[in-house]
Protein backbone atom coordinates (compact mmCIF):
# COMPACT_ATOMS: atom_id res chain seq x y z
CA UNK A 1 0.00 0.00 0.00
CA UNK A 2 1.15 3.68 -1.35
CA UNK A 3 1.78 6.24 1.82
CA UNK A 4 -0.55 9.41 0.79
CA UNK A 5 1.25 12.42 -0.54
CA UNK A 6 1.36 14.78 1.80
CA UNK A 7 0.20 17.89 0.87
CA UNK A 8 2.46 20.86 -0.75
CA UNK A 9 2.43 24.15 0.94
CA UNK A 10 3.76 27.72 0.32
CA UNK A 11 6.80 26.98 1.09
CA UNK A 12 7.48 23.68 -0.53
CA UNK A 13 7.89 25.73 -3.68
CA UNK A 14 10.99 27.99 -2.02
CA UNK A 15 14.00 27.80 -4.25
CA UNK A 16 16.05 28.42 -1.27
CA UNK A 17 17.67 31.55 -2.89
CA UNK A 18 17.33 34.27 -1.37
CA UNK A 19 14.91 36.78 -2.59
CA UNK A 20 17.17 39.83 -3.65
CA UNK A 21 15.07 42.88 -4.63
CA UNK A 22 15.22 46.44 -2.53
CA UNK A 23 14.06 46.41 0.70
CA UNK A 24 9.98 47.25 0.06
CA UNK A 25 9.62 46.32 -2.95
CA UNK A 26 6.42 45.31 -4.31
CA UNK A 27 7.13 41.72 -6.10
CA UNK A 28 8.20 40.54 -2.77
CA UNK A 29 4.49 40.38 -2.29
CA UNK A 30 3.70 39.35 -5.63
CA UNK A 31 6.27 36.21 -4.83
CA UNK A 32 4.51 35.19 -1.83
CA UNK A 33 1.35 34.87 -3.70
CA UNK A 34 2.28 33.36 -6.39
CA UNK A 35 3.76 30.34 -3.67
CA UNK A 36 0.16 30.37 -2.08
CA UNK A 37 -1.48 30.03 -5.49
CA UNK A 38 0.50 27.55 -6.43
CA UNK A 39 0.08 25.43 -3.03
CA UNK A 40 -3.69 26.03 -3.26
CA UNK A 41 -3.89 24.03 -6.72
CA UNK A 42 -1.17 21.46 -5.76
CA UNK A 43 1.03 22.06 -8.73
CA UNK A 44 3.49 19.38 -9.06
CA UNK A 45 6.87 20.92 -8.79
CA UNK A 46 8.53 18.90 -11.70
CA UNK A 47 5.72 19.68 -13.96
CA UNK A 48 5.67 23.29 -13.34
CA UNK A 49 7.43 25.91 -15.75
CA UNK A 50 8.21 29.48 -15.12
CA UNK A 51 9.67 31.28 -17.70
CA UNK A 52 10.69 35.04 -17.47
CA UNK A 53 12.45 37.86 -19.25
CA UNK A 54 15.10 40.62 -18.24
CA UNK A 55 14.29 42.84 -15.27
CA UNK A 56 14.08 43.13 -11.99
CA UNK A 57 10.21 41.17 -11.78
CA UNK A 58 12.15 38.56 -13.92
CA UNK A 59 14.60 36.93 -11.09
CA UNK A 60 11.22 35.31 -9.96
CA UNK A 61 12.02 32.52 -11.12
CA UNK A 62 15.09 31.66 -9.33
CA UNK A 63 13.07 32.03 -5.43
CA UNK A 64 10.86 28.83 -6.85
CA UNK A 65 11.25 25.16 -6.60
CA UNK A 66 10.14 24.36 -10.08
CA UNK A 67 11.11 24.53 -13.22
CA UNK A 68 12.81 27.94 -14.06
CA UNK A 69 13.60 29.17 -17.82
CA UNK A 70 15.51 32.73 -17.62
CA UNK A 71 15.05 33.86 -21.03
CA UNK A 72 16.24 37.20 -23.38
CA UNK A 73 14.70 40.24 -22.76
CA UNK A 74 11.47 40.66 -24.44
CA UNK A 75 11.08 36.99 -25.36
CA UNK A 76 9.56 35.16 -22.23
CA UNK A 77 6.36 34.72 -23.88
CA UNK A 78 7.65 33.13 -27.18
CA UNK A 79 9.43 30.35 -25.73
CA UNK A 80 6.23 29.78 -22.92
CA UNK A 81 4.71 29.51 -25.85
CA UNK A 82 7.07 26.70 -27.09
CA UNK A 83 7.44 24.91 -23.74
CA UNK A 84 3.37 24.66 -24.03
CA UNK A 85 3.36 23.91 -27.60
CA UNK A 86 5.91 20.93 -27.07
CA UNK A 87 4.43 19.58 -23.55
CA UNK A 88 0.86 20.81 -23.52
CA UNK A 89 0.61 18.60 -20.29
CA UNK A 90 2.75 20.89 -18.28
CA UNK A 91 1.73 24.35 -16.20
CA UNK A 92 3.44 26.87 -17.69
CA UNK A 93 3.45 30.58 -16.19
CA UNK A 94 5.73 33.69 -17.52
CA UNK A 95 6.44 36.31 -14.91
CA UNK A 96 7.93 39.92 -16.76
CA UNK A 97 7.73 44.00 -16.43
CA UNK A 98 5.48 46.46 -18.05
CA UNK A 99 9.51 47.39 -19.69
CA UNK A 100 9.99 44.19 -20.98
CA UNK A 101 6.57 42.50 -22.17
CA UNK A 102 5.54 46.22 -23.51
CA UNK A 103 8.64 47.37 -24.90
CA UNK A 104 11.12 45.44 -26.35
CA UNK A 105 8.60 42.44 -25.93
CA UNK A 106 5.65 44.23 -26.92
CA UNK A 107 5.38 42.61 -30.24
CA UNK A 108 4.49 38.87 -28.94
CA UNK A 109 1.93 39.75 -26.63
CA UNK A 110 -0.98 40.18 -29.20
CA UNK A 111 -0.33 37.00 -30.71
CA UNK A 112 -0.30 34.81 -27.57
CA UNK A 113 -3.14 36.72 -26.52
CA UNK A 114 -5.11 35.86 -30.06
CA UNK A 115 -3.82 32.41 -30.43
CA UNK A 116 -5.40 31.92 -26.93
CA UNK A 117 -2.08 30.05 -25.69
CA UNK A 118 -2.34 28.18 -22.52
CA UNK A 119 -0.13 30.27 -20.25
CA UNK A 120 -0.61 32.56 -17.35
CA UNK A 121 1.43 35.76 -17.68
CA UNK A 122 1.96 37.87 -14.18
CA UNK A 123 3.34 41.30 -14.89
CA UNK A 124 4.57 42.95 -12.06
CA UNK A 125 3.92 46.54 -13.28
CA UNK A 126 5.81 49.67 -11.52
CA UNK A 127 5.47 51.94 -13.90
CA UNK A 128 9.27 52.50 -14.28
CA UNK A 129 12.84 50.53 -15.84
CA UNK A 130 14.02 49.54 -11.59
CA UNK A 131 16.86 47.19 -13.34
CA UNK A 132 18.54 50.10 -15.76
CA UNK A 133 17.74 52.50 -12.64
CA UNK A 134 14.80 54.80 -13.39
CA UNK A 135 14.32 55.29 -17.32
CA UNK A 136 10.29 55.65 -17.86
CA UNK A 137 8.52 52.96 -19.11
CA UNK A 138 5.72 52.54 -21.61
CA UNK A 139 3.16 52.61 -18.70
CA UNK A 140 4.80 55.29 -17.51
CA UNK A 141 2.45 58.53 -17.22
CA UNK A 142 2.86 60.62 -20.12
CA UNK A 143 5.63 63.95 -18.47
CA UNK A 144 6.54 61.79 -15.40
CA UNK A 145 10.15 62.11 -14.49
CA UNK A 146 12.76 59.03 -15.64
CA UNK A 147 16.79 59.28 -14.97
CA UNK A 148 17.29 59.87 -18.85
CA UNK A 149 13.84 62.11 -19.02
CA UNK A 150 14.27 65.08 -16.05
CA UNK A 151 11.83 67.24 -17.81
CA UNK A 152 9.32 64.56 -17.92
CA UNK A 153 8.62 61.80 -20.38
CA UNK A 154 7.32 63.81 -23.79
CA UNK A 155 4.64 61.10 -24.55
CA UNK A 156 1.25 61.63 -25.20
CA UNK A 157 -0.14 58.68 -23.69
CA UNK A 158 0.57 55.43 -21.72
CA UNK A 159 -0.28 51.78 -22.55
CA UNK A 160 -3.24 50.64 -20.71
CA UNK A 161 -2.27 46.96 -20.14
CA UNK A 162 -5.76 45.81 -19.38
CA UNK A 163 -7.08 47.58 -22.60
CA UNK A 164 -4.85 46.29 -24.57
CA UNK A 165 -5.26 42.47 -23.03
CA UNK A 166 -8.85 43.00 -23.42
CA UNK A 167 -8.58 44.48 -27.30
CA UNK A 168 -6.34 41.99 -29.00
CA UNK A 169 -8.16 38.56 -27.42
CA UNK A 170 -7.08 37.59 -24.10
CA UNK A 171 -10.11 35.30 -21.92
CA UNK A 172 -8.84 36.48 -18.84
CA UNK A 173 -7.98 39.39 -17.56
CA UNK A 174 -7.45 40.60 -14.39
CA UNK A 175 -5.45 43.42 -12.29
CA UNK A 176 -4.35 43.78 -8.34
CA UNK A 177 -2.12 45.19 -6.28
CA UNK A 178 0.81 43.80 -4.19
CA UNK A 179 -0.29 45.31 -1.01
CA UNK A 180 -3.22 43.48 -0.99
CA UNK A 181 -1.99 39.99 -0.71
CA UNK A 182 -5.54 37.81 -0.15
CA UNK A 183 -6.56 39.70 -3.02
CA UNK A 184 -4.01 38.86 -5.21
CA UNK A 185 -3.70 35.00 -4.31
CA UNK A 186 -7.61 34.59 -5.26
CA UNK A 187 -6.97 36.59 -8.78
CA UNK A 188 -3.36 34.28 -9.25
CA UNK A 189 -5.62 31.16 -8.27
CA UNK A 190 -8.48 32.06 -10.61
CA UNK A 191 -5.82 33.23 -13.40
CA UNK A 192 -4.17 29.49 -12.67
CA UNK A 193 -7.39 27.79 -13.37
CA UNK A 194 -8.45 29.44 -16.48
CA UNK A 195 -7.88 27.50 -19.84
CA UNK A 196 -6.40 29.84 -22.06
CA UNK A 197 -4.54 32.49 -22.03
CA UNK A 198 -4.73 34.73 -18.79
CA UNK A 199 -3.03 38.16 -18.37
CA UNK A 200 -2.72 39.11 -14.24
CA UNK A 201 -1.39 43.18 -14.14
CA UNK A 202 -0.17 43.12 -10.60
CA UNK A 203 0.57 47.26 -9.69
CA UNK A 204 3.87 46.45 -7.64
CA UNK A 205 5.48 49.52 -6.42
CA UNK A 206 9.33 50.51 -7.30
CA UNK A 207 10.08 52.15 -3.82
CA UNK A 208 13.74 52.71 -4.43
CA UNK A 209 12.94 54.71 -8.38
CA UNK A 210 9.33 55.57 -9.07
CA UNK A 211 8.47 58.55 -5.94
CA UNK A 212 4.76 58.97 -7.77
CA UNK A 213 3.47 55.65 -7.51
CA UNK A 214 4.42 54.66 -4.57
CA UNK A 215 2.60 51.88 -1.93
CA UNK A 216 0.68 54.89 0.02
CA UNK A 217 -0.46 56.45 -3.23
CA UNK A 218 -1.87 53.28 -4.60
CA UNK A 219 -3.27 52.04 -0.85
CA UNK A 220 -5.41 55.10 -1.85
CA UNK A 221 -6.35 54.40 -5.10
CA UNK A 222 -7.24 50.63 -5.22
CA UNK A 223 -10.80 50.13 -5.28
CA UNK A 224 -12.41 46.71 -6.03
CA UNK A 225 -14.75 46.30 -9.32
CA UNK A 226 -18.37 46.71 -8.59
CA UNK A 227 -20.32 43.91 -7.49
CA UNK A 228 -22.47 44.05 -10.24
CA UNK A 229 -19.67 43.84 -13.24
CA UNK A 230 -20.03 41.53 -15.59
CA UNK A 231 -16.83 39.87 -15.86
CA UNK A 232 -18.71 38.33 -19.22
CA UNK A 233 -19.26 41.25 -21.14
CA UNK A 234 -16.51 42.72 -22.85
CA UNK A 235 -17.32 46.20 -23.41
CA UNK A 236 -17.99 46.75 -19.45
CA UNK A 237 -14.54 45.13 -19.32
CA UNK A 238 -12.82 47.82 -21.81
CA UNK A 239 -15.12 50.76 -20.42
CA UNK A 240 -13.78 49.99 -16.41
CA UNK A 241 -10.38 49.60 -18.06
CA UNK A 242 -11.06 52.97 -19.21
CA UNK A 243 -12.74 54.80 -17.27
CA UNK A 244 -12.04 54.28 -13.47
CA UNK A 245 -13.35 56.73 -10.85
CA UNK A 246 -11.01 59.73 -10.80
CA UNK A 247 -8.16 59.10 -8.66
CA UNK A 248 -8.84 55.87 -7.99
CA UNK A 249 -7.50 52.25 -9.52
CA UNK A 250 -9.88 49.22 -10.12
CA UNK A 251 -8.38 45.77 -8.65
CA UNK A 252 -10.13 42.46 -9.92
CA UNK A 253 -11.45 40.01 -12.68
CA UNK A 254 -12.31 42.56 -15.50
CA UNK A 255 -12.89 39.77 -18.14
CA UNK A 256 -13.13 35.77 -18.26
CA UNK A 257 -14.54 33.94 -21.11
CA UNK A 258 -13.94 30.49 -21.90
CA UNK A 259 -12.79 29.83 -25.94
CA UNK A 260 -10.73 26.65 -27.90
CA UNK A 261 -6.90 27.18 -26.64
CA UNK A 262 -4.13 27.02 -29.39
CA UNK A 263 -3.44 23.22 -28.23
CA UNK A 264 -6.95 22.55 -28.51
CA UNK A 265 -7.33 23.87 -32.40
CA UNK A 266 -4.14 21.92 -33.16
CA UNK A 267 -5.39 18.74 -31.93
CA UNK A 268 -8.70 19.71 -33.49
CA UNK A 269 -6.85 19.57 -37.18
CA UNK A 270 -4.67 16.53 -36.32
CA UNK A 271 -7.99 14.55 -35.63
CA UNK A 272 -9.49 15.92 -38.95
CA UNK A 273 -6.74 15.44 -40.99
CA UNK A 274 -5.64 12.13 -39.61
CA UNK A 275 -2.35 13.13 -39.06
CA UNK A 276 0.58 10.26 -38.69
CA UNK A 277 2.26 11.08 -34.98
CA UNK A 278 4.96 8.55 -35.71
CA UNK A 279 5.77 10.39 -39.11
CA UNK A 280 9.63 10.16 -40.16
CA UNK A 281 10.13 14.24 -39.83
CA UNK A 282 12.65 13.98 -42.89
CA UNK A 283 10.25 13.53 -45.21
CA UNK A 284 9.13 16.83 -44.62
CA UNK A 285 12.20 18.41 -44.95
CA UNK A 286 12.29 16.52 -48.66
CA UNK A 287 9.64 18.22 -49.41
CA UNK A 288 11.10 22.16 -49.49
CA UNK A 289 13.98 20.63 -51.10
CA UNK A 290 15.09 22.31 -54.61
Amino acid sequence: MEAATEALKAKDYRSGIRAVWCPGCGDYGVLNSVQNAFAAHQLPLNSTVCVSGIGCSSRLPYFLKTYGFHTAHGRSLPVAAGVKLARPDLEVVVFGGDGDLFSIGGGHFPHIARKNMDLTLVMMDNHIYGLTKGQSSPTSSPGSIGSITPYGVPDTSNVNPLAYALTYGATFVAQGFSGKPKQMDAILQEALNHEGFSFVNVLSPCLTFNKVDTTDYFKAAFTDLPEDHDKGNLAAALDRAFNPPAGKVYSGIFFQTRKPTMVENLRAINKKQKADKNMDLNIAVDWFKP
